[in-house]
């Protein structure tokens, strides 16, 4: 199994209701991608503001293997709401932090 971590600071103007819908976007596409078997949403409750600095969402999915990893990865549909997460992000690239982990 690979967990692939995405954390983001969004940019302070993007509402919240607005970061929802991009997040329900993205665990939407659980549904028609194979080879994904969780999808979560969190907020960062840490209280070490200076090391969270302002990586305060998260999001990750659950993937059996690096080939439904991947899958995703090359996914049209990833790639265009991933354009969207920079475009929300702080920064652009550098508001997104990615980290892939096999628990």
């Amino acid at each position: 199994m690979i967990r692939h971590m995405v954390f983001v600071r969004f940019r302070p103007e993007v509402e919240p209701e607005d970061r929802a819908a991009l997040l329900a976007e993205l665990g939407g596409l659980s549904e028609r991608l194979d080879g994904i078997s969780d999808f979560q949403v969190r907020r960062n409750v840490s209280p070490e503001a200076p090391v969270v600095r302002g990586f305060d969402d998260m999001f990750w999915f659950d993937f059996a293997d690096e080939a439904a990893r991947d899958a995703y990865l090359a996914d049209a549909g990833h790639r265009a709401l991933g354009s969207r997460l920079v475009s929300a992000a702080e920064d652009g690239r550098a508001g997104i932090f990615v980290c892939d982990i096999e628990p």
